[in-house]
């Protein structure tokens, strides 16, 4: 028996990955939590949750947490694409390995996983949703933040959100994604709040569980389809 709610989170095992991860586990909703050590990562055992290690860049670990919705909960009905890489330098000092594995991790990472959920959802024929962590330094790059190279991938994954909305609107799967701005994750763990506030309009640090709040809201939004929700204090808006 399925109750239409379960929802596979890549990236999952620390950051926004892990709120995305507690605050559906916390709805009520069957989830299946994937990462490179996601049995390591301190989850708390529950019934209405399974655990995949693995690199979601590799097509067998989509495969194996596709397999592992279906043989857990019977079905996939959403799925968060959280995994994600990212360092700021110069464009000249990026290395072309450096690229390749953006590419792996942010965008075969959600070709595999998408491609399998999509596949079960048509099956299904009751819809669904895929909702995208993507970056708000996509649309408003910041002077000092130079991140050109990893802003390929997250643009291109607005792109694919918004062209898939399109392609299977009239199959009632929706596709979006959440733009964040700073986010209080490890990434910034080094990095003092006076060189942080200044990225961000409203000099405001974003904290996971506000990112979670808005992949939840698109996640339950039945027409609410090719959005990219910024969740960025306005920093996409412009200069400030």
């Amino acid at each position: 028996m399925t109750n239409n709610r379960t929802v596979i989170i890549t990236g999952a095992s620390r950051g926004i990955g892990a709120s995305i991860t507690r605050a559906f586990l916390d709805r009520g909703y069957d989830v299946v939590a994937t990462a490179r050590s996601i049995s390591t990562a301190g989850l708390e055992h529950n019934p209405h949750l399974a655990l995949v290690d693995g690199d979601i860049g590799q097509e067998e670990t989509a495969a194996m947490v596709a397999d592992a919705a279906i043989s857990s909960f019977g079905s996939i009905n959403h799925v968060v694409n959280g995994a994600g890489i990212y360092t700021s330098k110069p464009f000249i000092d990026y290395t072309i390995n450096e690229f390749r594995a953006f590419v792996s991790t942010n965008l075969e990472g959600f070709i595999f996983i998408t491609q399998a959920a999509v596949r079960q959802m048509l099956k299904q024929g009751t819809g669904g949703s895929i909702t995208t962590i993507t970056a708000s330094l996509a649309d408003n790059p910041i002077a000092g933040v130079p991140a050109s190279i990893p802003m390929i991938t997250k643009g291109g994954l607005d792109a694919v959100t918004r062209s898939l909305a399109i392609e299977y609107a009239k199959d009632k799967i929706r596709f979006n994604a959440v733009a964040p701005g700073v986010v209080d994750t490890s990434l910034h763990r080094n990095s003092p709040g006076d060189v942080l506030t200044p990225r961000s309009p409203m000099e405001t640090i974003t904290e996971p569980e506000e990112i979670a709040e808005a992949v939840v809201y698109l996640t339950e939004a039945a027409h609410v389809t090719g959005e990219v929700l910024h969740v960025d204090d306005g920093a996409h808006v412009g200069k400030w």
